[in-house]
């Protein structure tokens, strides 16, 4: 911050008169140095304001001086703050010379008088106040003062150490703003020298670019050959020192990450003089690239990507096949490591911003070929899923998509740049072979041209089936002999597609289709319009399936000469594709009818089917025929021959089921899609096939396809596997060889004995060929024939011991699949459950589902395990038991559905889990939900007539009412059942929480219960029991809807029988030191604050005598003893009984508290020093009679006056309670009753003794020893070296104990007399 009292130029006449005018005015410089923008900004706005309303010259002289002085602040955030506001001030004041402040910056901070350690300051406040001057838009019009400020840049330039390129740049920033004539006059004479040594700097040659191009009538060539000997700035004899000063350039901005300005400018420049391909082939690709250096090179990449917008089509065709291109393109392939960095997502946003900003159709193309030709190896560098192509217009997206098919077809790698890593070098497997490059090409292509169809790019409806065409036909057929009939026939591969070809395009054909199936209506027409309101995907504007379409293009393909197929159809799979077509087309006849959902769903599965039987014939032939024959089935209108033959819904099922098993994506989906078109002909036989996939206890003989598939496929690379002799790395994961060793030798013991006694048959043998002589004399012959035996022998061993360990690993496979399989039928079931909540088959599921849940709960905890059992618990709970929607037809099923409640009910009780528990219940709940939202047809028991009063509070007291079809009577005794054995069972799976949420939400069952719960606030099994039944019965009593099944003389005697059940159970209260006595003692005090308080208010005619006694009996210290929650529930149900807590009664009670426990400690030899003294207090306590104060002193009589206090009471050595006695007092003190006629309330001393009490206490606990009397006299501090004073201490000590002694025999010869 600049000194207030500073040396400056402009001099205030007054600086104490405006000192004098407030600190308001003074606070806008403080606030205009500090480090927050924001703060800086509405300080530099409000000092504008105060000076334009004062209009006075000393406050704008003052001003000035200020923001002068702060230029060359210290701290770097307060330096722009003053210049800031320095522009701001004379933009606002034009009558304020410009040359004077110029002027007063140039004295204060003047470089040649400055102090050396000052110089940092005055260069910035030098720099900034040029910058302030700039900025306030009045400096080009001052010639003068612009002058002077170009000098003093000028002189500044030479600070690098503290400046760096600032001055520069700032005079690039002045010249850019000076208008041309200003320039020639003023500028360009004192630049001459700078604009003379372009070649020296790149900031030099910055000045130079910008004035190039911003006065080409003052630096045309004439002047330029004056200035430097050549009248252009791009030429041969200047490409040297260019590419030098490029390279400083790029050197010096590599932490920016951007291209420097003056490389852009060089480039503009090159462009106006007609010499960009010098510049680009020889300063660029000869110059630039060569050094090999991150900065430069990244450098050229980002002039690449920039040039794209300047250049004309032969320019950047010439670029997009240069050096630079070929080295981005090793870029890219060799920077694939996640640590590296990467350039491509850059040069993609250079490449998206020029065809978003380019309307010219040819140049857009050029780029996208020109960077698609890049390749590695035949592999393009610009990824195959780019979202470049949406910028490109139609016409040159169509040209593009023309050129990819073009080269899919006859690919040429003349027109690509193809290159390849040093890496790719090295290992010349792959290298230099065309199919190679070729087939890489393809695959690429075939990817760009699906994924064109997935992109936001605007496209019409013939650009997507032309791709689509061409990806199916290419996929699946050759062609023969070329025909203009078929556009994909018409031009022939120069190089046959083979079979890896064939089903890469094949893969993404099926990509392509599943984008197809979830594609927004294309077009601007009304129809297409409206058909996207109403979010339907998959179809043309005019409503055909898109896969409809491609049918019927294979239909053609099938009934041409001039192609074949890739893998020709059978008579019998011809047949079946000839009646599918049929079908869908007797389909699309019913499409306007009422079951249109239904035609929908089959027409949109045969097509499915028909498209798959290109791919795999075999497998897609059995589900095609089952599913041709289900939809004859389906609508044919003749009934159905056998009850035992499965109907189409039940056939529907197994289908979709079986392609639930498939890999695919689309498959799946479309699955789903036709099971919730087919849900509202679901039958119980139908949704029981889906079930028993999830049934836990049918997983053993579940065989699914893709089970099966896996299985073979796993045999084959078994056998493949044993085949290598001590092959160890087999395709078996190492973990689970490794977890897998342990268990295999343990349990193959029988199978070792084997091994062992073949080994030694085997060493026997080697023995016998050698006769009777030693091993050791074996000869060569015996020696390797042995050696092979046994090597035979431990290789059939170790083949056995793997074949296991594959078994295992395939069992282990194997139920992961089925796992996986079961996550994709729980779809289904929550379609089902979502679109069918009103179907009564809803019922059949809750069970299974069930069982899954707590198979799940005890089964193995991995993560799919996981997985499976979230998914099933979060279909139960929100697709079931939380649907809004229930069915409303169950008048038949209302006997089974009362008896699937009690079944529910009673698992739930015999469950040991209580989280499984809880979703037995939460589904009985829902039966019940179903029950009472039902009308039975025969009338049952009408509902009780319901009061004036309660019908208008209660607006939906007749739907609470109402049971529906519930048997009240038989429901009753369900859950009474599990309530009792809730509360009276020690180890029950039933939760408080279970029932509160059955009065919570059925509060017609809150009556019926209600005495249960009562009669188990004292017949509860233990506390814990008793203890929820005072949960519970206070969350009953709360339920405002009770009142409406209760009478009035009902509700009162419910209260009145509470209250005796609470009193009962709080007799049999003891000393509270289990946690399960405070519980109870807490739940209860909980229940009585509701029921007094509904006593109270309610004015009921309730006794509360002997509850009254109860309570007082239990404000003992062995009653709740110390606990402060139990306290305080205590005094609030005390409240409603007319008592109010005492003050300090835990204050009170502390000193008998802690002497109770030394009553008990008479063993034990401590020295005196270490004993603590058994004080107790000075007050009768409950008819007690005093005993003597803490220091042994006996109690003060009552009579004593005030004023009359012993040395030690003034000192606050004496408990407060001892000093001042009140008179006996009435009935009541305090609000505690007088049970006896010489009682004595609790604190009866005054506030200053209180006070003096606490201090008393806190000075104990800061001590360490409450009983020991000497520690409550100051002592004086112990120092080092001072062993008299602690002697003196301790002599202190021993007398107070001698005097201790006496006080006690004195106090036992006094007898306590009562007081009346």
């Amino acid at each position: 911050m600049a000194e207030l009292g500073g040396q400056g130029g402009g001099v205030v006449a007054d600086p104490r008169g405006v000192l004098r005018q407030g600190r308001a005015f003074l606070d806008f410089f403080w606030d205009i140095a500090k480090p927050e923008q924001e703060v800086r900004l509405a300080a530099t706005e409000n000092l504008l304001r105060h000076l334009k309303e004062g209009r006075k010259d000393d406050e704008l002289k003052y001003t000035l001086k200020r923001l002068v002085e702060g230029l060359g602040a210290t701290r770097e955030a307060a330096r722009p703050g003053f210049s800031l506001a320095l522009a701001q001030v004379l933009q606002a004041f034009e009558e304020i010379p410009m040359c004077s402040v110029l002027e007063q910056i140039k004295e204060k901070h003047n470089l040649e008088k400055v102090k050396k350690k000052l110089v940092r300051n005055a260069a910035f406040g030098n720099f900034f106040g040029v910058v302030a001057l700039f900025q306030s838009g009045r400096l080009i019009k001052d010639r003068k003062a612009l002058l002077e400020s170009i000098q003093l840049l000028q002189q500044l330039a030479h600070h690098q150490a503290h400046l760096r390129d600032l001055p520069r740049k700032t005079l690039i920033d002045i010249m850019s703003e000076v208008p041309e004539a200003v320039f020639e006059e003023v500028l360009f004479g004192i630049l001459q020298s700078d604009l003379a040594s372009a070649f020296t700097s790149p900031d030099n040659l910055h000045l130079l670019l910008v004035g190039i191009q911003k006065f080409p009538s003052v630096l045309k060539p004439k002047n330029l050959k004056k200035l430097f000997g050549s009248p252009t700035v791009v030429n041969e004899k200047n490409i040297p020192r260019l590419v030098e000063l490029l390279q400083s350039a790029a050197k010096s901005e590599k932490k920016d990450k951007k291209l420097p300005s003056v490389v852009f400018d060089v480039l503009r420049v090159s462009l106006k003089e007609g010499a960009f391909e010098l510049f680009w082939k020889e300063g660029v690709e000869n110059g630039l690239l060569k050094e090999k250096s991150g900065p430069v090179s990244y450098m050229c990449y980002r002039l690449l990507g920039s040039a794209l917008p300047l250049l004309s089509l032969d320019q950047l065709q010439m670029v997009l096949k240069g050096k630079v291109m070929q080295q981005y393109g090793e870029h890219v392939v060799t920077t694939q490591l996640p640590d590296r960095f990467k350039f491509a997502p850059e040069m993609e946003g250079y490449i998206d911003e020029f065809l978003n900003s380019c309307d010219d159709l040819e140049r857009q193309l050029a780029v996208m070929i020109g960077f698609s030709t890049l390749t590695n190896q035949g592999y393009p560098v610009l990824s195959s899923s780019s979202r470049v192509v949406r910028h490109l217009q139609p016409v040159a997206l169509q040209k593009y998509v023309d050129w990819l098919k073009d080269m899919f077809l006859r690919p040429d790698f003349d027109c690509c740049l193809d290159f390849s890593s040093n890496r790719q070098k090295q290992n010349q497997e792959n290298v230099n072979i065309p199919q190679h490059k070729i087939a890489r090409l393809r695959k690429w292509i075939i990817h760009r041209l699906a994924n064109i169809i997935e992109s936001p790019v605007k496209k019409e409806e013939s650009l997507v089936m032309d791709i689509s065409r061409f990806c199916f036909f290419h996929a699946f057929f050759e062609t023969k002999k070329k025909t203009s009939q078929i556009c994909e026939a018409n031009v022939l591969p120069s190089d046959p597609l083979d079979e890896e070809a064939h089903s890469v395009a094949e893969n993404y054909f099926f990509g392509l289709l599943q984008t197809l199936n979830t594609l927004t209506v294309l077009g601007d027409t009304a129809k297409a319009a409206a058909l996207r309101e109403k979010h339907i995907h998959g179809v043309t504007a005019d409503g055909k399936l898109w896969i409809f379409l491609l049918v019927e293009y294979a239909n053609k393909l099938l009934s041409s000469e001039h192609v074949k197929a890739v893998k020709p159809f059978t008579k019998g799979q011809r047949d079946a594709w000839e009646r599918t077509l049929q079908s869908v087309k007797n389909l699309q006849k019913k499409e306007n009818k009422s079951d249109s959902a239904k035609v929908i769903a089959f027409q949109q599965l045969l097509l499915l089917m028909a498209i798959h039987l290109f791919k795999d014939q075999s497998e897609t032939m059995d589900i095609l025929s089952d599913l041709l024959n289900c939809t004859e089935k389906a609508f044919s209108k003749e009934p159905k021959k056998k009850k035992t033959e499965p109907g189409w819904v039940e056939v529907m099922v197994e289908i979709l089921l079986s392609l639930l098993a498939q890999p695919s994506l689309l498959v799946r989906r479309i699955s789903k899609s036709v099971f919730v078109r087919i849900c509202p002909n679901l039958t119980k036989r139908g949704l029981q096939l889906i079930l028993d996939v999830l049934d836990p206890y049918q997983e053993q003989n579940e065989e699914s396809a893709v089970v099966v598939m896996e299985e073979s496929e796993k045999k084959i690379k078994s056998a493949q596997d044993t085949d290598e002799e001590g092959s160890e790395d087999s395709s078996d994961e190492g973990d689970t060889e490794e977890e897998n060793d342990s268990e295999d030798e343990e349990k193959n013991e029988e199978v070792d004995d084997d091994f062992r006694t073949q080994l030694m048959n085997v060493l026997q043998a080697g023995n016998a060929l050698g006769g009777d002589e030693s091993d050791e004399e074996l000869d060569d012959e015996a020696m390797m024939a042995l050696d092979k035996n046994i090597s035979a022998l431990f290789a059939e061993q170790q083949k056995r011991i793997q074949a296991k360990k594959d078994e295992k690993d395939r069992m282990r496979k194997e139920k992961i699949l089925r796992r996986d399989f079961k996550i994709k039928v729980l779809d289904l079931i929550e379609a089902f459950l979502t679109k069918q909540s009103e179907n009564p088959l809803v019922f059949d599921v809750i069970e299974p589902l069930l069982r899954v849940i707590e198979q799940c709960m005890s089964s193995d905890s991995d993560k799919q395990e996981i997985d499976f059992l979230q998914k099933t618990a979060n279909i139960f709970k929100n697709s079931l038991c939380r649907t809004k929607q229930y069915c409303k037809r169950v008048d038949a099923l209302k006997e089974d559905l009362h008896a699937f409640v009690e079944r529910l009910v009673k698992k739930a009780c015999k469950h040991t889990d209580s989280s499984v528990a809880l979703y037995y219940f939460s589904a009985s709940l829902y039966l019940l939900k179903v029950l009472r939202g039902n009308t039975s047809d025969k009338s049952s028991t009408p509902a009780t007539p319901l009061p004036e009063k309660q019908s208008n509070t209660i607006p939906q007291a007749c739907q609470l009412l109402s049971t529906g079809c519930l048997d009240m009577e038989r429901v009753t005794v369900i859950y009474q059942q599990a309530l009792t054995q809730f509360l009276t069972k020690r180890n029950s799976a039933l939760t408080s929480s279970m029932f509160h949420d059955l009065f919570r939400r059925f509060p017609i069952m809150c009556k019926p219960l209600v005495d249960t719960l009562v009669k188990s606030i004292t017949a509860g099994a233990r506390q814990h029991q008793q203890a929820q039944a005072c949960l519970l019965l206070q969350k009953v009593l709360l339920l405002r809807e009770l009142k409406l099944f209760v009478t009035e003389e009902e509700w009162e005697e419910l209260i009145r029988e509470s209250i005796s059940q609470v009193t009962e159970s709080l007799k049999m209260v003891g000393k509270c030191i289990v946690k399960a006595d405070k519980e109870k003692v807490a739940k209860s005090l909980e229940l009585l604050n509701i029921l007094l308080k509904t006593v109270t208010e309610q004015k009921l005619r309730v006794k509360l005598t002997e509850l009254d006694k109860v309570l007082v009996a239990l404000n003992q210290p062995e009653g709740i003893g110390n606990s402060a929650r139990l306290d305080s529930l205590y005094w609030n149900v005390m409240r409603w009984l007319n008592y109010t807590k005492p003050k300090k009664e835990k204050t009170a009670n502390k000193p008998a508290q802690e002497a109770e426990p030394l009553k008990r400690k008479k063993k034990g030899f401590l020295p005196e020093t270490k004993k603590r003294k058994n004080r107790k207090k000075g007050i009768e306590e409950n008819g007690v009679a005093p005993v003597a104060s803490e220091d042994g002193e006996p109690a003060a009589p009552e009579e004593q006056l005030l004023g009359t206090e012993t040395p030690k009471q003034k000192k606050g050595l004496v408990p407060s309670s001892s000093k001042h006695k009140n008179r006996n007092r009435g009935v009541r003190e305090n609000g505690v009753p007088v049970t006896g006629s010489g009682e004595e309330a609790v604190n009866g001393g005054d506030a200053v003794a209180d006070k003096k009490k606490k201090k008393k206490n806190m000075n104990r606990k800061r001590k360490g020893d409450a009983g020991n009397e000497a520690e409550q006299v100051p002592a004086a501090k112990k120092t080092k070296g001072s062993v008299s004073q602690e002697i003196q201490q301790k002599q202190g000590k021993a007398n107070q104990q001698k005097q201790g002694k006496a006080k006690k025999k004195r106090k036992e010869k006094k007898t306590p007399v009562p007081q009346e």
